[in-house]
């Protein structure tokens, strides 16, 4: 896209043949928006390294919008790492989304020869040079596994002194969290562009559920209004979408370069909310 800001969607593979094609005719209907690029997430401990690998390069060569794969170095040796970067750069792929990873369940502790994402940052720059853009993440509202805010922005701080290029958050419902964070970081020195994770609000139950496991908060009145509705799933979609619409238009209004769509696999919430937008197509 030529505006300034950037634009983009997420996906997770899919584990049947019918949920990756639903998955690609999902990104060609996106495609027609000229999104910036579309994201791959990446399994807990690289669980879905192939079906990661094979769904950017279809992104890449058949749906024709650049593709970012995510790149976990939690269970993954520098050999494994070093692969995938070769077949990425060898498939034309600029953008590399680069995190420590999840846990696999059971696992205790993190395992591989890198343990924290500035250190894999650091290491694709090491193996690659300039040729990937490096996103990285972050935590508005604190990573769940952080010992605290303050250490929180120092990893941040970390990830983006190790040759970061820009960062996608975690998603979040409270703009104040997003801006509060931005301030932060740029006194500390870092003025990498920080792009607002957006999550469509379209289930209450796996948003609840989800949202308690990765530490992002609900507001309490947006909880009980999404609660009232019990199992009205139009007017949950019908309040989900003002709400998100109204958060990204104070997050642009406020200065966010861009918005980064979870879809979930999904085209219309996201699309809504484009649309609410008045986003460019």
């Amino acid at each position: 896209m030529s505006q300034d800001r950037r634009y983009s969607f997420e996906f997770f593979p899919t584990k049947t043949d019918a949920g990756h094609e639903k998955l690609i005719a999902t990104a060609r209907q996106l495609a027609s928006y000229n999104p910036d690029f579309f994201s791959c997430t990446y399994g807990a401990g690289g669980s879905t390294r192939d079906r990661t690998l094979n769904t950017v390069l279809q992104l890449e060569s058949e749906v024709k919008v650049p593709a970012a794969p995510h790149l976990s170095c939690v269970g993954d040796s520098k050999d494994d790492l070093r692969s995938l970067l070769t077949q990425y750069k060898a498939a034309g792929i600029k953008r590399i989304v680069a995190l420590r990873g999840d846990l696999p369940s059971g696992m205790g502790m993190a395992s591989g020869e890198l343990r924290h994402a500035n250190e894999l940052v650091s290491f694709i720059r090491e193996e690659t040079g300039e040729h990937f853009h490096i996103e990285v993440a972050a935590y508005p509202e604190m990573h769940p596994q952080a010992r605290n805010f303050e250490d929180d922005l120092r990893n941040f701080v970390r990830k983006a002194n190790a040759g970061a290029d820009s960062a996608i958050t975690q998603y979040f419902f409270n703009a104040d969290s997003y801006f509060y964070f931005v301030d932060r970081i740029r006194k500390l020195g870092v003025d990498i562009p920080v792009v607002p994770g957006i999550m469509p609000i379209t289930n209450y139950s796996k948003l609840a559920r989800f949202s308690d496991a990765c530490g992002a908060e609900i507001p309490r009145w947006v909880r009980k209004q999404l609660e009232a509705y019990g199992d009205d799933a139009s007017s949950i979609q019908s309040f989900g979408e003002e709400v998100i619409t109204q958060m990204c238009e104070r997050l642009l209004q406020g200065g966010a370069p861009g918005l980064h769509f979870y879809t979930l696999n999904q085209a219309e919430p996201s699309l809504a909310v484009w649309n609410n937008l008045k986003l460019p197509r």
